[in-house]
Parts: structure tokens; C-alpha cells; sequence
């Protein structure tokens, strides 16, 4: 398995939601926020602080979360 070394998850910060080294910027909001800014640079502007590898581990965390799940978005 992975070793994700910037996204931490501790009870008392953001009730317990993943969130990148320790601070209270969530997974989710990083990941929120690339749909606004695909531009990792304007992103990191608007975080600061956020760097390219916090933004990458995100991105994994939530692949491997929706590996083996199946999403249904609609008819085709």
C-alpha cells in the first residue's frame, strides 16, 4: 500500500477528514479546488502554502478511495 506522508488525518482537525500535513487545508478542498483551478499554479496561489506534491497525493488518495466502488452517474 501507498504511504501518503503529506495528507494527515487526526480527530481533532477538520473532524477527522483528511487534510494535507497537518494543517487544515482538507484533501477535499484541494481537490475542489483543482475543478475551479486546473492550473496547479493559480491553485497554489489561492492556498498558500500548497505545494505540487500535496496537490498530487490528493489526487491518489481519492483514486485509491474510489477504487473498487462503483459510481452510477446517470443513463447514457
Amino acid at each position: 500500500m501507498r504511504t501518503f506522508d503529506r495528507i494527515t488525518i487526526n480527530p481533532e482537525v477538520m473532524n477527522g477528514q483528511p487534510c494535507i500535513r497537518d494543517t487544515r487545508l482538507t484533501v477535499r478542498r484541494v481537490l475542489k479546488g483543482l475543478a475551479l483551478y486546473p492550473d496547479w499554479r493559480e491553485l497554489m496561489t489561492e492556498c498558500p502554502g500548497l505545494e505540487q506534491e500535496d496537490i498530487r497525493q490528493a489526487i491518489e488518495l481519492a483514486a485509491y478511495q474510489l477504487d473498487d466502488e462503483i459510481i452510477r452517474l446517470g443513463a447514457a
